[in-house]
């Protein structure tokens, strides 16, 4: 059994909803995608750095080279 995926922006499974802001790239990640853990998100003026205490660190230079 796989496990469960978390929506970023909310928390909640995956599937949800995403807000408008969130959306249309406005809006850094809020929460762990693998645990649903609140995560700690510094904005800088170039994008925005993301960590989960269980997971580790996203950078928004990585999530864009995902695209």
């Amino acid at each position: 059994m796989s496990d469960p995926v978390y929506n970023v922006y909310t928390g909640e499974l995956a599937g949800t909803s995403s807000p408008t802001a969130a959306q249309l790239g406005l809006e850094p990640p809020r929460f762990c995608a693998q645990c649903g853990r609140r995560m700690i998100v510094q904005v800088r003026p170039d994008g925005w750095r993301a960590q989960c205490s269980r997971h580790g660190q996203v950078d928004s230079a990585d999530a864009e080279a995902q695209r």
